[in-house]
């Protein structure tokens, strides 16, 4: 159950930002180029986000530990609350977080693929439709809750490309999900690369694609600087970590 690796996944869509977000280069109009760059800019600025990833890959995320999909508001104080989908029906998580405060509720599903054997059904039996309840200095906690962390998702955006940036091409204005936007297209180690960058200022990254041998990610960004939802399950809803650790235990 750990969240290192899960962000990992999540990010490892991101280098194709930063393979074509490159500098800007003066023009009388928004270049691809310019449009780029002032979304990458934006969104390295965002103090929240809603972030949604899906993963149509051949090869999605070995074994069912890592997700297929992630729909998770998040923050740059480490809020956040979501869900996320493993792959191989490894089932579901349910996750939110304020502040050093921890709540993960897996599906049934979830619990079989991470415990051995048929005991996975029963502490699913057991933990029920609860959440469990924790502080982010708990290891077993921690890990899931560091996918909560937009600095990382931005720290990584903002890496230099050493090898230059990749060309890319506007194509026609279309809309995504409402919203108008332009097609910024590009390739690279030949995967095709498409951000969706709003037509209107300031130009903000809807959503980027990435296909090509077996890839199929997209990866979209909305409620730009919005608060992440503050509610938090109930006692009645949760059951702290230390129950999860003593049935293991007997496991």
């Amino acid at each position: 159950m750990t969240g290192r690796a899960v962000i990992r996944t999540a990010v490892s869509t991101i280098p194709l930002l930063a393979l074509t977000l490159g500098t800007a280069a003066a023009a009388d109009e928004p270049s691809a180029r310019e449009l780029a760059t002032q979304a990458k800019d934006n969104l390295l600025d965002a103090r929240s986000v809603h972030l949604k990833l899906t993963d149509r890959g051949t090869s999605p995320s070995a074994g069912g530990t890592l997700p297929t999909s992630m729909d998770l508001a998040l923050d740059r104080d480490g809020d956040c609350a979501g869900t996320l989908r493993m792959g191989s029906n490894g089932g579901k998580v349910e996750i939110v977080k304020r502040g050093h405060e921890v709540w993960m509720k897996p599906d049934a599903a979830f619990w079989k693929s991470q415990v051995p054997g048929g005991q996975g059904e029963a502490v699913a039996e057991l933990f029920g439709n609860r959440y469990i309840h924790g502080s982010t200095k708990d290891a077993m906690l921690k890990g899931m809750a560091d996918t909560c962390d937009l600095n990382a998702f931005q720290k990584d955006i903002a890496t230099p490309d050493s090898s230059g940036a990749t060309p890319l091409t506007k194509g026609e204005e279309t809309t995504v999900d409402g919203t108008k936007v332009i097609p910024l297209n590009g390739r690279e180690d030949g995967h095709r690369t498409t951000l969706y960058v709003t037509s209107d200022s300031p130009h903000r990254l809807v959503s980027a694609a990435q296909k090509g041998d077996g890839t199929d990610l997209t990866l979209s960004f909305t409620d730009y600087d919005e608060p992440v939802p503050s509610r938090t399950p109930s006692p009645d809803d949760s059951v702290d970590v230390g129950k999860l650790k003593e049935e293991l235990r007997s496991v």
